[in-house]
């Protein structure tokens, strides 16, 4: 079987030393060296978590196969609380729709089930302030790629199906810029840095979505804190940032924004 075709419920099933011998082989596939093997606990089982280092850039390794991406809303429902901080916000002018429900259907992908490759992913963002416009250009230089917007969702919410990467709840008393040890300051599963500020905007090769935040416009705008929040949900493609860098007054901008770096196996 080759590298690329691991799927996460068989990476979840090999033990340690196995994690092993499969991280040096991606090592050498992509001509780095492997800096890390470790073990967490994810959806309540364990899952190991693998760093490589080529060209002082770290990356993760992202097992694939077929798995379900986008969130189901008809599966959810909102806490009283979280109702009544949207329902605040809208009372301001700010949201889509007439209740917290409609507003995420607007911004998130929907359900879907894809089949993804394994890869590795750089643990941290890259940003593109000061590259050329070119940017898949300048990724292929050194052997890189940008993601898909179905790789990016799949590496940040590994496997959980909860709106945010770490659950379906977020701080009501605070934004996550006022948040310097909540939820979103931790690694994730898969050990990336991702979805952790709300003024980390990230690129994909996917035109119809930017990810990981919305350049802090809600935090900047006093929108409330599940507005604050939203732009950090797995599942947001931040459909107002979209039309900033590539809808008809765009300039399909680098400036300000990032995206993480992929190595094909």
């Amino acid at each position: 079987m080759s590298l690329a075709d691991l799927r996460l419920a068989q990476w979840r099933s090999v033990d340690r030393p196995a994690a092993h011998r499969i991280a040096s082989e991606a090592a050498e596939l992509v001509g780095g060296r492997v800096t890390a093997v470790e073990t967490v606990e994810h959806l309540n089982a364990p899952l190991h978590r693998v760093r490589i280092e080529r060209n002082d850039q770290e990356f993760a390794l992202i097992p694939g196969g077929t798995v379900v991406l986008g969130f189901d809303l008809d599966a959810w429902q909102p806490t009283p609380e979280q109702a009544a901080d949207f329902a605040e916000s809208l009372g301001h002018g700010f949201g889509r729709g007439p209740d917290l429900r409609a507003h995420l259907a607007h911004v998130l992908s929907p359900r879907r089930r894809v089949t993804l490759a394994t890869v590795l992913m750089a643990v941290e963002a890259e940003d593109l302030t000061g590259l050329p416009a070119d940017t898949p250009a300048v990724l292929a230089a050194r052997g890189l790629r940008m993601p898909s917007s179905d790789e990016w969702e799949h590496a940040c919410g590994a496997g959980a199906t909860t709106l945010f990467r770490w659950g379906n709840t977020c701080p009501l008393d605070r934004t996550p810029t006022g948040d310097h040890s909540g939820p979103h300051k931790q690694l994730n599963a898969f050990g990336l840095r991702i979805a952790h500020n709300t003024y980390s905007s990230e690129l994909t090769s996917d035109v119809t979505a930017v990810h990981g935040g919305d350049g802090g416009e809600s935090v900047c705008g006093g929108y409330g804190c599940m507005l604050a929040w939203l732009p950090l949900a797995t599942a947001n493609r931040n459909p107002s940032m979209v039309e900033f860098v590539y809808g008809p007054d765009g300039e399909d901008l680098c400036e300000g924004f990032s995206t993480r770096p992929v190595l094909t196996l």
